[in-house]
């Protein structure tokens, strides 16, 4: 019972639109005084215990790289490669927007990054183009939220250091959904522009874009190589991307100055500083739950509910969804991840299957009202109405449901990757 009086605070907290470091810290001191010994000054000390973990040096590294690749160049010649290579399709360059799109999410990590990096080049050739507008604005918008399911990925990590989970198998169990979603979104593409002309293949035009282009598609080949060959850790692998992305940026394409650097950790530390102690406040209050047990006790009580695992599945995809408008990805995995994973596990949920079902739900969050990230960064950096932009994220929300659903349907989609079985 005092499990669900936690619940329920939260839920007052997010009714009364509070901030989430205020939530979680709430939070945090309602387990220490009822489940503790009301001491809260436990709080910090957990805080630090929570954050001594070398693995939460990736988010800033992740961070700084992705902002590196946006001032620099990377993100227009994978366009360039990528637009020559599927010119000859229907809707060419709106396929090469999503490929791009994928592509770029498997450097960043971030939705809003690759939205951005791939947006500010593609928005307006497709207009110019002749692209429907909506259309244009949907892709874009829809294959930026590629960024949070193709590894690596910030909210993979977030989920995994709150329910300790290893961070490769989510980044590998990311590949499935990924790999469905930007085949999904391309051949959604293609139908809709069905009737455009298409181009005659160059390969002279692919020949100058591919080595224009190769620093920058060796990146993730590198980066995700070395993780699933054993040279180096997820963070290992931030900081070679990174240093790759510089040494590219700086030395190779010439398009970054050593002075635009500062500027670019400027932007990462204020991310970072808005991020890191809503963080450690949450893995300080996951620790007070796991000592005290209290998943435990959600679990026995669930179950006294709800038999069937497809209930239960069904039950926290809509909640997931609800929360995914109302939540970003990052404040929903703190809150609920910590809650929801052991009763997934209890049911006979992988706690990596569940991180990707719930980072699914969440990706949809990022085009859906008010809360949508996408929505709202878009409205800005494209100078478009707000209204105008949820009825063009409406058809590629559909599509995202409905691969959802198949993943949902069947497992291994994801899990074929981390297991190599069916």
């Amino acid at each position: 019972m005092i499990a669900f009086l936690l619940i329920g605070l939260l839920a007052l907290l997010l009714f009364l639109r509070q901030p989430l470091l205020v939530i979680l810290m709430a939070a945090a001191a309602f387990v220490h005084i009822v489940w503790g010994k009301g001491q809260l000054d436990y709080i910090i000390e957990d805080m630090w215990v929570g954050l001594d973990k070398e693995l939460i040096l990736s988010i800033p590294l992740f961070i700084l790289c992705g902002n590196v690749m946006t001032r620099g160049s990377i993100a227009q010649r994978l366009i360039n490669l990528l637009a020559a290579l599927t010119r000859p399709l229907p809707g060419g360059m709106a396929v090469a927007c999503v490929l791009a799109c994928s592509v770029f999410a498997a450097i960043s990590g971030s939705s809003i990054v690759t939205m951005l990096a791939i947006g500010a080049v593609m928005y307006p050739a497709m207009r110019q183009a002749g692209y429907d507008n909506k259309f244009s604005l949907g892709a874009i918008m829809s294959g930026g939220t590629l960024g949070i399911i193709i590894p690596p990925s910030i909210p993979m990590i977030i989920y995994g250091l709150v329910t300790e989970t290893s961070i490769t198998d989510l980044f590998a169990a990311g590949f499935g959904p990924g790999i469905l979603l930007t085949i999904v979104l391309s051949a959604y593409a293609i139908w809709f522009n069905r009737k455009r002309p298409s181009e005659a293949f160059s390969l002279e035009e692919f020949s100058v874009a591919f080595r224009r282009g190769i620093w920058a598609v060796l990146m993730p080949v590198i980066m995700l190589g070395g993780i699933y060959t054993g040279w180096f850790t997820a963070t290992e692998a931030a900081a070679v991307a990174l240093a790759y992305a510089m040494v590219v940026e700086i030395f190779v394409h010439r398009e970054l100055k050593l002075v635009d650097f500062y500027h670019v950790v400027l932007e990462a530390s204020k991310l970072g500083g808005s991020l890191f102690p809503v963080l450690a406040v949450a893995l300080s209050l996951n620790i007070i739950l796991i000592e005290h047990r209290i998943p435990q006790g959600m679990v026995v009580i669930m179950q006294g509910y709800i038999d069937s695992p497809w209930m239960f599945m069904l039950l926290v995809n809509v909640l997931l969804l609800i929360v995914g408008c109302l939540m970003t990805t990052g404040e929903a995995i703190l809150v609920l991840a910590p809650l929801l994973a052991p009763v997934a596990a209890a049911y006979g949920y992988d706690k990596v299957l569940f991180g990707l079902i719930m980072i699914l739900n969440l990706e949809i969050g990022y085009l859906t009202p008010p809360v949508g990230l996408n929505l709202i960064v878009a409205m800005s950096a494209f100078k478009q109405p707000f209204g105008l932009l949820c009825r063009a994220a409406i058809p590629f929300i559909i599509l995202m449901l409905g691969c959802l659903i198949v993943v949902v349907w069947q497992p291994w989609i994801a899990m074929w990757f981390v297991t190599g079985k069916f």
